[in-house]
């Protein structure tokens, strides 16, 4: 029994050890600490998008394919034209820091174009 005994403390050390590495409710939640799952609310994603949401849709509709286009729809395409440009823009950081320069220049975006292959649908776009 003293075995028994002595193992229940290191259990409970363990289960100690596993809750401090969970999430406490003093940090902030990734859906806005409303605690409530599910869907974003077109306020909480404004917020989260860095681009204007109207002037998306208004290209969204542009297109003569899309009739409608959802607030979720708008926000998702905002957030991967963020995640591209910020991508693209870093890439061609590179070459201008190579060339001991702060600001990107338009070469700087041409050298990334053709050293990405992820890129490669643009090549040719920007003469």
């Amino acid at each position: 029994m003293a075995t028994t005994a002595s193992a229940a403390p290191v259990e409970s050390d363990l289960d100690r050890s596993v809750a401090e590495d969970e999430p406490r409710g003093n940090e902030p939640e990734e859906d806005g600490g409303n605690g409530q799952a599910g869907p974003t609310t077109g306020a909480q994603q404004h917020r989260l998008a860095k681009l204007p949401l109207s002037r998306i849709k208004t290209l969204m509709k542009a297109d003569p394919d899309v009739s409608l286009a959802s607030q979720e729809s708008v926000f998702i395409i905002a957030k991967a034209t963020e995640l591209f440009v910020e991508m693209i823009a870093k890439d061609a950081l590179v070459y201008a820091q190579q060339g001991k320069r702060k600001t990107l220049q338009r070469k700087d975006l041409d050298n990334a174009i053709e050293a990405i292959d992820e890129f490669a649908f643009l090549e040719g776009t920007l003469d």
